[in-house]
């Protein structure tokens, strides 16, 4: 019975992804990026300090991002090191992942 009224409380949802056909049947390639950080949960633990933890997770958005839009992570983190001393500061938004293959 809960089945059954969980589904019919969602019938419009249910009826527009139905009609639509071009929606993926999961979620699939969200759980994919989200595995690592998932399976390296333990890992997060020793970043030092919660500030550390903090800039971890940064970077590791950082490096996804770049993975995301078709980059070497690797190589990009490397050319914007080498960028960032005398890069502007107003600018630095332009060394950004998303930026990279404009």
């Amino acid at each position: 019975a809960k089945a059954i009224d969980y589904s019919l409380k969602r019938w419009e949802a249910y009826s527009r992804y139905a009609d639509s056909g071009h929606l993926p049947l999961d979620n699939n390639p969200v759980e994919n990026c989200i595995r690592p950080v998932a399976i390296g949960k333990k890992n997060w633990l020793f970043a030092g300090s919660e500030r550390g933890g903090r800039h971890a997770a940064v970077i590791y958005s950082l490096l996804l991002t770049a993975r995301l839009n078709g980059l070497d992570p690797a190589a990009w983190l490397k050319d914007t090191l080498e960028k960032l001393p005398s890069w502007p500061h107003r600018q630095l938004d332009e060394l950004l992942p998303l930026h990279a293959l404009a």
